[in-house]
Parts: C-alpha cells; sequence; structure tokens
C-alpha cells in the first residue's frame, strides 16, 4: 500500500454519482458516456475523495465504521483507487517530500 499511503485523493467533478436504494451506486462519465458500479465500499470511500483524506485515512475510517474488517482492507482500497485513477475518475496528490 506504499505506493498511495499519504496521498490525498480527489474525485473527478465531471463524475457524477448516483446512489442506488440498496446502497450501491453508479459513477457516470458524462465526457464518454462510460458508467461504473460501486458496491456499498466503494460509495463510502468515493464519499472521501475530497482531496483533503489520505488513503490511511480513508483505510482508517473504514475500520471504525464497519465490522470484521479484513486485515487486507488497506490493499483493497488501493487497488480500488488505483483503478480508479487509471479510468480518469479520480486523482492524486502525493505530500511533497
Amino acid at each position: 500500500m506504499d505506493e498511495y499511503i499519504n496521498t490525498k485523493m480527489t474525485a473527478n467533478p465531471l463524475i457524477v454519482l448516483r446512489e442506488e436504494f440498496d446502497d450501491w451506486a453508479i459513477l457516470f462519465n458524462p465526457d464518454t458516456g462510460d458508467t461504473y458500479a460501486l458496491n456499498p465500499l466503494g460509495v463510502f470511500i468515493w464519499k472521501r475523495l475530497d482531496g483533503t483524506q489520505t488513503v490511511s485515512e480513508i483505510t482508517e475510517a473504514i475500520r471504525t465504521s464497519a465490522e470484521n474488517v479484513p486485515d487486507e482492507v488497506g490493499k483493497e482500497v488501493e487497488d480500488f483507487l488505483r483503478d480508479i485513477v487509471r479510468l480518469g475518475l479520480a486523482s492524486g496528490e502525493k505530500p511533497s517530500s
């Protein structure tokens, strides 16, 4: 998880989040017409991509907000973030050294 651990992530402001009744959601990219499904954990993470929280802070929020969180949650968060950055749905700013 070293690649993103101290990175502050920001959702692409053009992406539309539509929450469904079952805690799942759809992300819509109006520039491409692409849609992506988010499970409840993805929605939880997405709502924290405001540029103020680091990946480690988001991971800690999951640990304190949910029960029975697996030890590898940090890796799962980083994998999710890597995927959405690759898709252009979010970006990250690493702290200056």
